[in-house]
């Protein structure tokens, strides 16, 4: 594995499974009464977070402390960002503070790849503009596998707001590097040019939907439209709302979240036993933790993950 996770491109099958078959490690690690173990003490962790977040800083940031990491997390607001400060100034001041790794979040296409470029840390794209998202695919991968077992031969629809979306480019990618067929849908408006390039194929109505063994629904992202791609969400959601009637019985369902309830799913299959969305949230602890293991602790790490009294000497990343 590389020293950065900027991509899905960063990581091969292999890297992959590796980093699968380390969150359910850090699964049973989950399950102890202390949920600790001391891989990455004394080393740091910086959150850098341009944008809102949930989900994706919350589990980062408990990753980090249950492997015993220093952590800092810093937000736009309330920094020196206000003050018109630079992201390359921004990286170069957290720099000094040695950190092993800074993950980050920026609404700019690109702005892992330049902070990669700006500190000598291992860095992790937790999200850069329309660009990419390579935590969320791994652990839509883990919680994929942990319900059906081998993900080979799997039919995988992406449905919704492609155009915009980082999430749907890394599970394209992650998706198909691990034998799924995917599928994109949508209104054409919101299918990006060239999308087939990444290996998936293109639909604009829900038609054939039901030869789909995953239903992957995307949230409408307004705050990156500049414009109006679609007439009205009403129209929106008789069109391409996931709601009881389009969903199987069998077919499984999963989204990034958050949810807009009523516009691109329906309550009904949001609370179904088809439902993946709760174990995405919880999947994201594990899965990140194995990805700070990864990156900081290397290859040469032990395969079973340490109980709480026992140590390991991190290598360099």
């Amino acid at each position: 594995m590389r020293r950065h996770l900027l991509s899905v491109d960063d990581v091969s099958r292999e890297d992959i499974e590796r980093i699968l078959g380390r969150a359910e490690s850090f699964a049973e690690v989950s399950g102890r009464e202390i949920k600790k173990v001391p891989t990455l003490r004394g080393r740091t962790v910086i959150n850098l977070f341009y944008e809102a977040s949930t989900r994706t800083s919350s589990s980062f940031e408990l990753a980090a402390k249950r492997l015993s990491a220093d952590l800092v997390s810093v937000k736009s607001s309330g920094s020196s960002v206000e003050k018109g400060e630079s992201l390359k100034d921004t990286v170069q001041t957290l720099s000094a503070y040695d950190p092993a790794a800074i993950v980050i979040r920026s609404p700019h296409a690109g702005a892992a790849a330049l902070v990669a470029r700006w500190t000598p840390a291992s860095v992790i794209n937790a999200g850069d503009g329309k660009h990419e998202h390579p935590t969320q695919a791994l652990l839509d991968l883990y919680t994929l596998r942990r319900r059906v077992g081998s993900l080979e031969g799997l039919s995988v629809w992406i449905v919704g707001d492609v155009l915009h979306s980082r999430v749907a480019r890394s599970g394209i990618l992650a998706f198909t590097r691990m034998g799924c067929d995917v599928t994109v849908c949508g209104p054409p408006t919101l299918i990006p040019r060239g999308i087939e390039s990444l290996g998936c194929e293109v639909r604009y109505t829900l038609d054939g939907l039901g030869e789909a063994d995953v239903v992957y629904a995307l949230r409408m992202q307004h705050e990156r439209m500049k414009g109006n791609f679609v007439p009205s969400l009403r129209e929106y959601a008789a069109q391409y709302q996931i709601d009881g009637r389009r969903l199987g019985a069998a077919q499984l369902l999963m989204h990034p979240g958050p949810v807009n309830r009523g516009v691109e799913l329906s309550a009904e299959v949001i609370d179904s036993p088809q439902a993946l969305i709760t174990e995405q949230v919880e999947s994201g602890v594990v899965v990140r933790m194995a990805v700070l293991y990864e990156l900081l602790a290397g290859r040469g790490a032990p395969a079973a993950v340490p109980a709480p009294d026992e140590t390991i000497a991190p290598q360099p990343a």
